[in-house]
């Protein structure tokens, strides 16, 4: 029998799971937020509406318009920009929308233009040597909007954390209880901040956002937890992201394979606060906001008491996500200055273990492998990845970084890989002139 609760929570229990049960969900241009009326009218009429109290901004296609407006539905903490914006150099190439590719596992070829409708791209932006040659948006995307980013957030604090490592202020080799005693008794007391930067703890935590029946899945409840979506009348669980990570139990041992595991980095953005003193929104601001010249302010979703949301509350505009990768690509420099310590960056684009990630089988990512919340590809490349299609790519022999924002209607990138994986490298190919 379904509990009342249980009927509550149902909505939140799907998620973003729920675009699954919609075969097939509309397309791109059916999908767009204009079209469909998203929040139009003063104001919207109810079945236009896309709400945090019933969960509906969760749901496709209501998620093509709630993805580029987070801030207006969920409560943030500001990374505030600082100056006057940083040059990008603009030297556009229209003939690149006409490249082909054949996605994996498929036997017709799509056009990259073609690929951005598939994977239902909000925005994305194609750096060159530094230079935008291919920039476009669409749902409800804009160069100065700010989309949420999901998981690429893991990526910040990964470099957060290596560049704590190489001011000898973080030892990786040091349990995570040891910097934060609040977690002793949790899952993560004995594992080191190197397992957990490198996603190989064996907390009791399953990252399946597809729900099984009416019980709640794991992400959902540290959702409620992390303030993305409400706790209803009588729920028991964590309402804050420190009591939910406390909770969290120990499944098995630590330093086995990877398994993406959410709660990872917010515990290693528990350790890089009690270090600092400092909110991850705060360092994230004061390390990289300001000093690359950032076109426009991010933000963190931040849960009841202020605690931001490590694992995946980022949101911010297209170009600077750009500009953050680029300097990456360069070694952590931006305009002749060093952002990023050199040790720190050879640590985010150094691989992990291989053989640790074989048993993910991440489509199109065979010899890859993860660490310091990065992915990185076999042939070299490096990206942050999240949910339902956000990532910023970093192909260093091709010269290029990729930026992109989507609202995919399912969350696994699983589904996208296919289509995404082998557009970048026609894309790489073209700017080589191959």
């Amino acid at each position: 029998m379904v509990t009342t609760l249980a009927r509550r929570f149902l909505p939140l229990a799907l998620l973003s799971g729920a675009a699954a049960a919609q075969v097939p969900p509309l397309s791109a241009a059916d999908s767009e937020p204009a079209k469909l009326g998203w929040m139009q009218g003063s104001p919207p009429a109810i079945d236009k509406q896309v709400r945090f109290d019933d969960a509906s901004m969760w749901f496709f296609p209501r998620t093509r318009w709630s993805f580029s407006h987070w801030r207006e539905l969920v409560p943030t903490a500001a990374i505030p920009r600082a100056g006057p914006p940083s040059a990008l150099p603009r030297a556009e190439r229209r003939d690149l929308d006409a490249i082909r590719f054949t996605p994996l596992g498929a036997t017709a070829p799509m056009t990259w233009e073609q690929s951005l409708a598939a994977n239902y791209t909000d925005g994305i932006v194609v750096l060159h040597r530094g230079r935008i040659v291919h920039e476009r948006y669409f749902g409800a995307g804009g160069p100065a909007n700010q989309h949420i980013a999901f998981s690429v957030t893991k990526s910040f604090v990964g470099t957060l954390a290596e560049t704590l490592i190489a001011e000898g202020r973080l030892d990786p080799a040091r349990t995570i209880a040891s910097y934060v005693p609040e977690l002793a008794t949790s899952g993560f007391g004995d594992a080191t901040v190197r397992q957990a930067l490198d996603m190989r703890t064996g907390i009791a935590f399953v990252e399946d956002y597809v729900a099984r029946g009416t019980e709640l899945t794991d992400p959902t409840r540290m959702s409620i937890a992390g303030g993305a979506a409400p706790a209803a009348p009588g729920y028991q669980g964590a309402t804050t992201t420190p009591a939910f990570l406390a909770g969290i139990g120990k499944r098995g041992g630590h330093g086995g394979d990877f398994a993406y595991l959410t709660p990872n980095t917010q515990a290693v953005a528990w350790v890089l606060e009690r270090i600092t003193g400092q909110s991850i929104a705060a360092q994230i601001s004061a390390r990289y906001w300001q000093p690359l010249g950032m076109e426009e302010d991010a933000a963190i979703q931040v849960d009841r008491v202020g605690t931001g949301f490590a694992g995946g509350g980022m949101t911010a505009a297209m170009r600077d996500m750009a500009r953050f990768g680029e300097m990456i690509r360069l070694g952590g420099k931006w305009q002749g200055r060093q952002i990023v310590p050199p040790a720190a960056v050879r640590a985010i684009l150094a691989p992990g273990d291989a053989a640790a990630f074989a048993a993910a089988n991440y489509p199109g990512l065979d010899g890859g492998s993860y660490s310091s919340f990065w992915w990185h590809w076999a042939s070299g490349q490096t990206m942050a990845v999240g949910i339902h299609g956000q990532g910023i790519y970093i192909d260093p022999k091709a010269e290029m970084v990729i930026a992109r924002f989507a609202s995919f209607p399912v969350a696994t990138n699983r589904v996208i890989n296919p289509t995404t994986l082998p557009a970048y490298d026609a894309m790489a190919a073209a700017l080589a002139g191959k």
